[in-house]
């Protein structure tokens, strides 16, 4: 599990253009963001995201809450979420729902997080992209989320570490 920002700052990547011709990209940066909490199974490919307009424990616990309910973690039925160790992941403000046990990674190790090569393809939906408003970027963004959950295969080519649980 992990959050990504995305926001009305232009994402530039590289892209084909002819020979000769220089590739012109638009933009016009404003710092509106959101934020994709995404949990990935590794091993399965299944992945689910939040967006939230912000990112804190408040916002962390009920996505958290919500993941739970879903996946009907409680006292028969426990699911480990392994993430970093960010503030609001470790803060004793936060209340972690039953039937859900917190792994966290060593610190500064974000090579280690399997959802962090996911946003590349998150991302996919807004670079180099003209997003002209913060409804625009929430509904390309959403429309890409659900697009990436039918994609089991490709999530798992991307977060399937040989050294995972499952892997290679």
């Amino acid at each position: 599990m992990d959050e990504h920002r995305l926001g009305l700052k232009p994402l530039r990547r590289r892209l084909w253009a002819l020979r000769g011709k220089t590739p012109l990209v638009w933009e016009r940066p404003r710092y509106r963001w959101l934020y994709v909490y995404t949990f990935v199974r590794p091993n399965t490919g299944e992945n689910e995201h939040w967006l939230l307009p912000s990112v804190d424990t408040v916002s962390f616990e009920a996505v958290l809450r919500a993941f739970a309910r879903g996946r009907g973690a409680g006292k028969g039925k426990v699911v480990l979420v392994v993430l970093d160790r960010a503030g609001w992941h470790t803060s004793p403000k936060l209340r972690v729902p039953e039937g859900v046990g917190l792994v966290f990674l060593p610190p500064y190790s974000p090579e280690l997080q399997p959802v962090e090569r996911v946003w590349s393809l998150v991302d996919a939906g807004v670079a180099n992209g003209q997003v002209e408003t913060e409804e625009e970027l929430w509904e390309r963004v959403e429309a890409r989320c659900a697009y990436l959950r039918t994609q089991h295969a490709l999530i798992r080519s991307y977060t399937l570490f040989h050294w995972w649980p499952g892997g290679s």
